[in-house]
């Protein structure tokens, strides 16, 4: 259920285990963000972030991972028809072999964030800590079930690096990315013992350092 936040004039999601947020910010450009892709062994990590337009509510916005795909990629066509501004940005798999996992993400938020239009005045990021952005703001633990800014900012992140994985299963069907989505899942190692690791595989994760040892 989702009720109107009467100080920033955005929407806050009921959570049975935390309270209501307590948002430092009264304006209207107020931007949710997340990522998604931190744990695959492929391809880059995802961001995206998200300004509501509180004159166009969207029904129905929660963690993208409680959504069917179905229903996800409905709700990503409403976020970009009815959102105040959007953006989706990435940092590659080789940048998160550079920079780690927890630093590209950060990467890939910070792009995001750069790319609203109009730009955004505070943040509200999923997880425990920001991205280092020059921009005020707060991190929220399990955010994207507590606020529709970062909850729509999950979905296009999570509908965008989904395409992506499909895409690669179309060049390469015998890893199973269409099913897995990149996460080390047993049929995702096993075609990586079988065929080895591809040029997006993440070579700074264990499982593939293990088979390029192997070469």
């Amino acid at each position: 259920m989702a009720i109107k936040d009467r100080v920033t004039t955005h929407w806050l999601i009921e959570h049975k285990d935390f309270p209501l947020l307590d948002i430092s910010y009264s304006g209207e450009r107020l931007a949710g963000v997340d990522e998604v892709g931190r744990g695959p062994l492929i391809g880059s990590v995802v961001a995206a972030a998200v300004i509501l337009d509180p004159a166009q509510p969207i029904d129905g916005l929660t963690d993208s991972k409680k959504l069917t795909a179905r229903r996800r990629e409905a709700l990503d066509t409403q976020i970009r028809e009815r959102a105040l501004a959007f953006a989706v940005a990435e940092a590659s798999a080789a940048e998160v072999d550079a920079l780690n996992i927890y630093h590209a993400t950060h990467l890939a938020m910070r792009r995001a964030i750069d790319a609203l239009a109009p730009s955004a005045e505070y943040l509200l990021v999923d997880g425990n800590k920001l991205p280092g952005h020059r921009l005020p703001g707060q991190a929220v633990v399990k955010g994207d079930s507590r606020h529709c800014a970062i909850a729509a900012a999950s979905i296009l992140a999570k509908v965008a690096r989904d395409a992506q994985m499909v895409a690669l299963d179309e060049c390469y069907p015998e890893y199973g990315f269409a099913r897995h989505k990149g996460y080390p899942t047993k049929e995702h190692l096993t075609a990586l013992a079988a065929h080895g690791p591809l040029a997006e595989h993440r070579r700074s994760f264990a499982p593939v350092q293990r088979q390029l040892a192997l070469l």
